[in-house]
């Protein structure tokens, strides 16, 4: 071997030494990311031009938005504390539990505005935390679903998953909390106006997620101190109604994400004129007294970006409105006091580097 470390063969020629493998990538414009790029200078022209856009934009948008939230007519009755007047909170707790005590009180209400058909009926639950880990867990889907053999299963329904040794259909909290009040509605001329229940479920859920399944041993269904239940549930369910066409649960069961939510409870499919006043009777049944939240009956007409929410149509008013002050300012600010713009070509992406190829001459 030579001292540069070529060896020679057995005829005394000098085989030269193996090169090593080299790991440098080979050279390309994508791997060095010299690729032409969309590189904009934001000159205060751009700026300026960019904010009157977005302003243009949304301040026609937020105009639109509002007005079709505000041509919602919306009627709300809080009968939390009046339907039970002149009572302490105890009283009220104590009142609601007793099976045998009359609940049902009676409330007017004055129509403000001409409201079309159909009037969605909602009722409103405040400080009712349904997102809560352990209420959202206590149901089982494939007995809701009705799959083979999954009457009798209750995994995850504690506890509310058994009854004397017995599955519960459809068990969890969620089913046995089920709001229960009613209300009936009649004009001022005595004529009773039909609450529609039917198409009020989404049709996913309908279709998807509940099933030909039946109530079985359902512990609304029961009597409760026959069975020693000191904490009485929400609405019992029609023991020969399949879950999937009672819509009432379907809806109940789509738990909310905040703690104030509604949830529709019918459709009046009659019109109501303005200055026309509506009696109702409520089944004041449900209890919310105990954890002090609230009850809500709302009557609300829709237009044609759903019901009443003014928040859309601020947001974007306000954003609108804050973009063209925001250009007025930089306007003023660069008509005082221009500033000249530096020569864009010293720019580090629009001086010409040498490519690899002319580099290694």
């Amino acid at each position: 071997m030579s001292a540069n470390g070529a060896s020679t063969s057995d005829s005394g020629v000098a085989i030269p030494p193996a090169k090593k493998e080299s790991k440098k990538p080979k050279y390309s414009k994508f791997t060095q990311q010299e690729l032409p790029a969309c590189k904009p200078l934001l000159t205060p022209g751009w700026v300026i031009a960019t904010f009157v856009v977005v302003g243009i934009i949304f301040i026609p948008i937020g105009a639109v938005t509002l007005l079709a939230s505000n041509g919602v007519v919306e009627i709300v009755h809080d009968y939390e504390n009046s339907c039970l007047p002149n009572l302490s909170r105890d009283q009220r707790i104590t009142h609601i539990q007793n099976p045998t005590t009359n609940k049902t009180c009676q409330a007017t209400l004055a129509v403000i505005k001409d409201m079309d058909a159909p009037i969605y009926v909602y009722y409103q639950l405040d400080n009712f935390y349904q997102n809560h880990r352990r209420y959202v867990k206590s149901r089982n889907d494939k007995q809701l679903r009705g799959d083979n053999g999954a009457a009798n299963e209750t995994t995850g329904c504690k506890p509310e998953a058994t009854i004397n040794g017995l599955p519960i259909a459809p068990c969890g909290l969620i089913a046995w909390s089920l709001f229960n009040d009613t209300y009936g509605f009649t004009d001022n001329t005595g004529n009773s106006l039909n609450v529609n229940k039917k198409g009020i479920a989404w049709k996913s859920d309908r279709e998807d997620k509940f099933g030909k399944i039946t109530p079985q041993n359902f512990v609304n269904n029961m009597n409760s101190s026959a069975l020693g239940i000191e904490i009485i549930g929400g609405k019992a369910l029609p023991e020969n109604v399949p879950l999937d066409e009672d819509e009432d649960l379907i809806v109940w069961m789509r738990t909310a994400a905040l703690p104030t939510f509604r949830k529709l409870y019918g459709k009046i499919e009659t019109d109501l004129k303005k200055d026309q006043s509506l009696n109702i009777q409520i089944e004041n049944n449900y209890n919310t007294y105990t954890f002090g939240g609230g009850k809500k009956l709302v009557l609300s007409t829709t237009s044609w970006l759903g019901g009443k929410n003014n928040f859309l149509g601020i947001a974007y008013l306000t954003v609108g409105i804050l973009c063209m002050f925001l250009a007025f300012v930089f306007f003023l600010v660069h008509f005082r006091n221009p500033r000249p713009l530096g020569d864009p070509s010293y720019l580090s992406w629009n001086r010409k580097i040498p490519s690899a190829a002319n580099s290694s001459h």
